[in-house]
């Protein structure tokens, strides 16, 4: 907010002796609560701002003040408003929110307005509290990892995203999730399954939360980002919930007397933050996104900035704690279907295995920028530990000797199609007499899943492989980053 619009804010909303009634409000009061404020003991004139008094080194709000900082009503007002409508004196029917939990009165009934919803939410917010409260409903205690890592937390997109986007936008469609090998790579290091940050239901905190979702970006969304159907949830969103998080965590870490709370309520411990595991995995939409109305010279030229703020992730993160990351790359872009089949190819524009080589050459251009800061983080953050991990590589291996490994047609995918008529994964629609968008007969099979994501297989033989430390640099497993700090 500039200065003008603040001044013109004061103007129309501060009270002044023109546009205040003797109550001390903007327009002449109606409500019992400003009738009566000095009857109920609260000062007779609405403040402007809060008053603080300083008694022994510590701030006491006086409980006397109707307004908190001139826009919301103070803790005291509020505990009054609620007493009054919780008993129902104020109520459409004179009736108090117990009586209307226990027995809904028949004005329920029928078509729904404001009032009434607010009104059901009020009783559901109760109803939550209770039964939270009665059955004890708190995570199941879960093992956590067996090397030096207490928890580990992921930043990035689809790619690693388990389940953040469906709890926020809308829940995936069914073949999703179906062939899901159970073993990603959280829990080859000994954790549990991951939970998403944002996932209300079933979350358990303890080892570690993903903040990745699916259509996530690097750099924060513009305009033209937001109408190309990408999250507006991008890696400094992302960031700043860790942050919130792990605030929250450090607030309750006083009440918390003993390691099974810290494992029944499902967080992970204060001094567990410096000693998690931190991993990224993010980038291939900015590049997805650029070249949708760019050219490959066009996007080239915004790589450093992309990367840049990558880095500049990294190191906010060393300042909230974080020590040791395990960073990926981005895939080869050009061998997606999807990719494939919205970029029409002229002769000369494939690879030997029938990628765009374009696309890849923009990817790996933004992975050998990566790569740079890496390298000069590792110089200036001298207390962390900072493996780059090769996926472009590994998946370019996969691609290209995909009948050695098991795999058929890898620039094919498993569900929905890309060709004449595109018909995305789990809709399913009628094509020249054949029913299509539903999963193919060998997923196993499979290198591509749904024309922008790998299949599980594919997953599960990519998450083997870089683990062990092939396509890492340095060149070491990531159980052996774990048990030991590496001497670079």
């Amino acid at each position: 907010m500039g200065s003008e619009e603040w001044r013109q804010w004061q103007l129309e909303w501060l009270p002044s002796p023109q546009n205040t009634s003797s109550n001390g409000c903007r327009v002449p009061a109606s409500d019992s609560t400003n009738k009566e404020q000095e009857f109920f003991g609260f000062t007779t004139q609405v403040p402007t701002a809060i008053t603080i008094s300083i008694v022994g080194g510590k701030r006491l709000l006086t409980a006397l003040k109707l307004r908190w900082e001139g826009v919301h009503y103070s803790d005291a007002a509020n505990d009054l408003i609620a007493n009054q409508t919780m008993g129902g004196s104020l109520s459409n029917s004179p009736a108090s929110i117990a009586e209307a939990c226990r027995n809904p009165p028949q004005w329920w009934r029928g078509q729904w307005g404001l009032k009434k919803s607010v009104e059901a939410v009020a009783v559901g917010v109760v109803l939550v509290a209770a039964l939270s409260t009665s059955f004890g409903l708190v995570p199941q205690k879960k093992s956590c990892s067996a090397c030096q890592f207490p928890a580990m937390y992921n930043f990035g997109d689809s790619n690693s995203d388990t389940g953040s986007f469906s709890a926020t936008f809308y829940r995936l469609p069914s073949p999703y999730g179906y062939t899901f090998f159970g073993k990603p790579s959280a829990q080859k290091l000994g954790f549990p399954f991951l939970s998403a940050y944002l996932n209300s239901i079933g979350a358990n905190f303890h080892c570690g939360a993903n903040f990745a979702i699916g259509a996530s970006t690097i750099q924060p969304l513009d305009v033209r980002t937001f109408g190309g159907g990408y999250s507006p949830i991008s890696l400094n969103v992302q960031l700043s919930q860790f942050a919130q998080f792990k605030a929250r965590v450090n607030e309750l870490f006083p009440r918390v007397s003993d390691e099974r709370s810290y494992v029944n309520a499902g967080l992970p411990r204060a001094e567990d933050f410096s000693k998690a595991l931190y991993t990224l995995d993010i980038g291939q939409n900015d590049l997805s996104a650029g070249l949708s109305w760019k050219t490959a010279d066009q996007l080239l030229e915004n790589v450093s900035s992309i990367t840049a703020q990558l880095a500049l992730t990294i190191e906010q993160l060393y300042q909230q704690g974080a020590r040791v990351f395990w960073i990926h790359n981005t895939g080869p872009l050009g061998c997606l279907p999807s990719t494939l089949a919205y970029k029409m190819a002229e002769p000369g524009d494939l690879d030997k295995n029938g990628c765009l080589k374009r696309y890849n050459e923009v990817c790996q251009e933004f992975n050998r920028q990566l790569k740079e800061r890496v390298l000069k983080l590792r110089a200036k953050l001298s207390e962390a530990v900072l493996t780059y991990v090769d996926i472009y590589a590994a998946k370019y291996t996969l691609i290209s000797e995909a009948e050695k490994y098991g795999f058929t047609s890898p620039l094919a995918q498993c569900c929905g199609s890309y060709g004449d008529v595109p018909v995305r994964c789990g809709v399913k629609a009628i094509v020249n007499g054949t029913e299509v968008g539903g999963p193919c007969s060998n997923p196993s099979q499979h290198i591509n899943w749904d024309g922008g994501h790998y299949s599980d297989a594919a997953n599960e033989w990519l998450a083997t492989r870089i683990m062990d430390g092939a396509f890492s640099d340095p060149p070491v497993s990531i159980t052996e980053a774990c048990h030991k700090t590496p001497q670079f």
